[in-house]
C-alpha cells in the first residue's frame, strides 16, 4: 500500500551515538518506522553532546552522509559548544537550524518531523514546509522557553523570553500536528489557544527486550567499591534543572555507611556538584562520566533504587522524565522528586516512592524507607515491573507512525 512507504524527513540535533534522552527516543522510534514500512532520512549534526567535543571518529563537516541501521543520516555543519551557557547555545540551536534546513531543501520527503526541546530546529522545519509544500509534525518533548524561566536561566519579563514564547505560539499554530510527551503538556497548550484535535500525545518508553532485570554485575560493584552498599543511583544529564546540589548537600547528612550515591552522566553543572561533594568530603558518592547505551544496563544493575530529582518548580509538574521507563524496566523503584504527572505516574504503578522536590527531611526518609522496609521494597518492583509493560516503546512509536501517516493523508486530501 502506498502509505507504507511514506517517506518521512526528521530533524533532530541529538542522535546516536550520543546517548541522552532524545537521541534515544529519536532512535528507537524510526527503527520501529522502518520495521512498519516507512522511509526515514534523518538530518542531525556531528555528535557532541554533551561536553561540545565532536566525538571520535566524526568531524563537523559542512555535510555528510550515511546509511546507518537502515536511515539516511545526513549530519550538518553547526557552532558546537558544551551544554552550558545560554548565548553559546542558542548560536549552536540557530546555526543548526539553518543548515539543516538549507540541506532539507535537497531531501524527498512525503512529511517532515521537527522534534524539540529547543525550537529552532522546528523553526526550520516549519519553513521547510513551506518551501517543500509538504505537511510537518512539532513534536514536544519540552515547553521550550518556558523550562528556561524554571531554572532561572532567563527572566520570563525580558525582551528575548518575549519574543521567544511568540515564536513558540507560532509554531503551534503553523504546525499540521503536534505530539507532546505528557497529558499535561496538551492541556497547557489547549489553555494557550491551540487546538485540541492537532494535539496528540506520545508519552516516553522503554525497549522492553533491551531493558530488563538482570544481577547485579559483581565485578563492577567490586571496581567501584559497592559490594554491601544500598546504592542510590542517578544516571543522566547533570543540569541545572536537575537539582543535583541539593542531592550532594542531604547526603552529606545520611548517616547509614551502608547507602551510597552512585552519580553517572554529564552536564552543566557536574564540575559543580564534584566540587561540592568534595568540599563536603563526603565519602558516600561516587561520579562516574556517561557510559554508552550498550554498558547502561550493566550500570542500572548496581542500584538498588533510581534518583529522578527535578528543581521545585510548577513548570516541571508538566514533564515525565523518561530515565523513569528504563529503570522501572530493570525492576528499580524510582526515588521521585518531581511532582504533577510523574508523581501520579509512580503512585498509580506503586513502583517507587515520591519526595516533595527540595524537602531533605522527606529525601532522606523516603531512602530510609526503601532500604529498612524490605517488604515494602519488593513491591514497589513489582510495580516497577507493570509500568514498564505499560509504556512499551514500540507500541508508542506505532501509535506516532500512526500519527504520522494519518497527519500526511489529510494534507492530500
Amino acid at each position: 500500500m502506498a502509505e507504507d512507504k511514506i517517506k518521512i524527513l526528521f530533524l533532530s540535533d541529538n542522535y546516536p551515538p550520543e546517548v541522552n534522552a532524545p537521541a534515544s527516543r529519536t532512535y528507537e522510534h524510526i527503527q520501529q518506522w522502518i520495521r512498519n514500512g516507512a522511509e526515514v532520512t534523518i538530518i542531525t549534526c556531528a555528535p557532541n553532546f554533551p561536553h561540545g567535543k565532536v566525538f571520535e571518529g566524526y568531524r563537523n563537516r559542512l555535510f555528510f552522509k550515511e546509511i546507518v541501521d537502515g536511515v539516511t543520516v545526513i549530519r550538518v555543519w553547526s557552532y558546537i559548544t558544551a551544554n552550558e551557557g545560554f548565548a553559546k547555545r542558542i548560536l549552536d540551536y540557530i546555526s543548526y537550524s539553518i543548515t539543516s534546513f538549507f540541506f532539507g531543501l535537497f531531501q524527498k520527503c512525503d512529511i517532515i518531523v521537527a522534534t524539540s526541546p529547543q525550537f529552532f530546529t522546528a523553526v526550520s522545519g516549519s519553513f521547510l514546509s513551506i518551501f517543500k509544500r509538504k505537511p510537518w509534525i512539532m513534536e514536544v518533548r519540552d515547553l521550550w522557553p518556558e523550562s528556561i524561566k524554571a531554572v532561572s536561566a532567563m527572566k520570563h519579563d525580558s525582551r528575548v523570553f518575549t519574543y521567544l514564547e511568540k515564536v513558540e505560539r507560532w509554531l503551534y499554530k503553523r504546525a499540521a500536528s503536534i505530539v507532546v510527551v505528557t497529558d499535561t503538556f496538551k492541556e497547557k497548550m489547549i489553555e494557550w489557544g491551540v487546538e485540541p484535535d492537532k494535539i496528540h500525545v506520545v508519552k516516553n518508553g522503554v525497549l522492553l527486550d533491551k531493558f530488563m532485570f538482570i544481577p547485579k554485575d559483581k565485578a563492577l560493584c567490586e571496581e567501584l567499591n559497592l559490594t554491601g552498599k544500598f546504592v542510590i543511583g542517578y544516571i543522566g544529564t547533570h543540569g541545572m534543572a536537575h537539582k543535583l546540589d541539593f542531592i550532594v548537600e542531604a547526603a552529606a547528612k545520611v548517616s547509614d555507611n551502608e547507602i551510597h550515591f552512585l552519580f553517572i552522566g554529564n552536564g552543566a553543572e557536574k564540575n559543580k556538584i564534584k566540587d561540592l561533594a568534595k568540599s563536603l568530603q563526603l565519602k558516600n558518592c561516587t561520579f562516574l562520566d556517561s557510559v554508552s547505551k550498550e554498558k547502561i544496563g550493566d550500570y542500572i544493575s548496581l542500584i538498588d533504587a533510581a534518583l529522578v530529582p527535578l528543581r521545585k518548580s510548577d513548570t516541571f509538574k508538566t514533564v515525565i522524565p523518561s530515565k523513569i521507563f528504563e529503570n522501572a524496566a530493570m525492576l528499580k523503584p524510582i526515588l521521585l522528586g518531581v511532582e504533577g504527572e510523574a508523581k501520579s505516574i509512580i503512585e498509580q504503578y506503586k513502583a517507587g516512592i515520591c519526595f516533595e522536590p527540595e524537602n531533605e527531611l522527606d529525601f532522606i526518609n523516603s531512602i530510609y524507607k526503601l532500604k529498612q522496609d524490605k517488604i515494602y521494597y519488593e513491591g514497589l518492583k513489582l510495580g516497577c515491573s507493570e509500568l514498564a509493560n505499560s509504556f512499551d516503546r514500540k507500541i508508542l512509536a506505532g501509535n506516532m507512525l500512526d500519527i504520522i501517516r494519518s497527519t500526511q493523508r489529510n494534507s492530500i486530501n
